[in-house]
């Protein structure tokens, strides 16, 4: 088991991040780390087969859409779509990919709340990915109040372990 901190180290180290599953039709946790990557100086592409644009910018219907190939991707959207998108990241050789959980790397305890697949996960070793599987990049991206105390309880409680 190791800690999550060098996984997020080297994702946010990279510079075009596409963030799959924004939405038009509510403000979700998605939108706001669309944001925040976006805010914090990313090239960002926004994902989602259902709309058009996002924000002022074109939005892609899945990642072979996008004019150049992210670095890492962020997937918060159900795990079936993860699946998918995973495989579209060892097609592409993207190799750093973060599954959104609400509840840390422990999708169990959230999981109706999590874009972790265990298949897609086992996907990204098999292939070379960096994954991270759960938690949430507004977590230690500049966190808000709520945000740093999700980090800090996830984190007391053992849910920022990752298994490598």
């Amino acid at each position: 088991m190791a800690k999550i901190e060098s996984l997020v180290q080297d994702f946010l180290a990279q510079k075009k991040i596409a963030v799959v599953g924004v939405s038009d039709k509510r403000d979700t946790g998605c939108n706001l780390n669309y944001k925040k990557f976006k805010d914090a100086g990313y090239q960002v592409y926004a994902v989602n087969p259902r709309i058009t644009t996002y924000d002022g910018s074109p939005c892609y219907p899945d990642l072979k859409s996008i004019p150049e190939r992210p670095d890492a991707v962020f997937i918060l959207a159900n795990p079936a779509v993860t699946d998918k998108i995973v495989r579209e990241c060892v097609d592409l050789g993207v190799k750093h990919v973060w599954m959104h959980c609400m509840m840390g790397t422990k999708p169990g305890l959230a999981a109706s709340m999590t874009s972790v697949s265990p298949e897609a996960v086992k996907l990204c070793w098999e292939n070379g990915i960096a994954v991270i599987p759960g938690s949430c990049p507004n977590q230690f991206l500049k966190p808000d109040f709520v945000h740093g105390m999700m980090h800090g309880l996830w984190n007391l409680f053992g849910f920022l372990k990752v298994d490598l």
